[in-house]
């Protein structure tokens, strides 16, 4: 067993964890900290995908008692079966999207100066958003109908680009469509659910060359451990913390993080790949 590679497992599972559910784009750290970490080869972008597993796990264990009356409630209860069909209608854009789309935009995006400018970018949204005046109509995710699922969903599509934070375009899409806070969060929340075990699946069966279970098996525990806690913790945090902030914060952090990104590119102080 290789101890640097649990290492660089561990941290980038801390990472994944802390950043999956903030509107900061977990992508876009795993890129920049697997460029760090020189882990950034085809088998390390496998890894960054599939570790998003233990952050959803987080999700499913915050919600277990809301999940499991969801499934309970399937075949006798209109509203878990509406939740059910708003989850599915929001999954398509990005799913349908990332299969027509995913490979050029990797090929083109998936490179650090490209993610420190939707860093920049994406906060620049936050910030126009949380100027406007909000007005509410949707208080709880349960009153959302189908239009507002697909609007969610397309808000959602934004993340293909790296850098972008598929939470913070859900949540903020969320807040531009009328959603409350709790509301946007929540429903980002649990749309990452299909949406991240679908690229999971998707990516280790597309990738299954790469693996060797009885090698990588470690490395995967390590990662998908560490990005579960962490991401528990981060949610927990995020719950807490929007019940009397805004999002501006987050706005600020990612403008000052892909101010430094650019800024070390161009001064040579780290060798960023560029391919």
């Amino acid at each position: 067993m290789d101890t640097l590679l649990i290492i660089k497992a561990i941290i980038l599972g801390i990472v994944e964890g802390l950043t999956e559910f903030l509107p900061i784009s977990s992508t876009g750290h795993l890129i920049l900290v697997g460029d760090l970490l020189d882990f950034n080869d085809d088998k390390g972008k496998l890894f960054s995908i599939v570790i998003q597993v233990g952050a959803i796990l987080a999700v499913c264990w915050e919600y277990r008692v809301k999940i499991a009356t969801v499934v309970k409630g399937l075949p006798s209860s209109a509203a878990a079966r509406k939740f059910a069909f708003n989850l599915i209608i929001a999954f398509m854009p990005l799913a349908t999207l990332g299969l027509l789309f995913g490979k050029h935009i990797k090929a083109m995006l998936f490179k650090p100066i490209p993610v420190a400018l939707a860093f920049i970018i994406g906060a620049l949204v936050i910030i126009w958003a949380e100027k406007r005046e909000h007005k509410i109509r949707i208080v709880e995710i349960e009153d959302l109908s189908a239009w507002d699922a697909l609007k969610l969903g397309f808000a959602q599509a934004f993340a293909l680009i790296p850098g972008t934070s598929r939470s913070g375009a859900t949540i903020i899409g969320g807040l531009l469509f009328g959603l409350s806070r709790k509301a946007a969060t929540e429903f980002s929340f649990f749309l990452a659910i299909p949406t991240l075990i679908a690229a999971s699946i998707y990516d280790l069966y597309k990738h299954r060359d790469l693996l060797d279970l009885a090698t990588d098996a470690p490395y995967f525990a390590a990662g998908l451990i560490t990005a579960f806690f962490s991401a528990l913790l981060a949610i927990k945090a995020l719950l807490r913390y929007i019940s009397h902030h805004d999002f501006i914060i987050f706005a600020w952090y990612r403008i000052a993080f892909g101010l430094i990104v650019i800024a070390t590119s161009y001064s040579g102080l780290v060798q960023w790949t560029v391919d």
